[in-house]
């Protein structure tokens, strides 16, 4: 039996608010790269450690990480020219 081991998946990046990790799903998904979102949204506290930490955070493997970082920091470059 051949099972492929994933890599594991490491903490890339905080992300600012929800629009950003919408953004930047979107375009890892279109550009087939794996990844994950962690929101910091707890209901108990009612979105405070979004307030104090920013959105949330974005997972994907090592050999990934700079494609993520960029395609963010592109992301944020358009958004600070709109």
């Amino acid at each position: 039996m051949d099972l492929k081991q994933e890599p594991p998946f490491i903490k890339i990046a905080v992300l600012e608010n929800a629009i950003e990790a919408q953004l930047l799903a979107s375009v890892l998904t279109q550009y087939e790269i794996p990844h994950r979102l962690r929101s910091y949204h707890d209901t108990a506290y009612d979105g405070l450690f979004q307030l104090q930490k920013g959105w949330g955070e974005i997972y994907g493997p090592d050999n990934v990480r700079e494609q993520v970082l960029d395609a963010l920091a592109e992301l944020r470059s358009q958004a600070v020219d709109i």
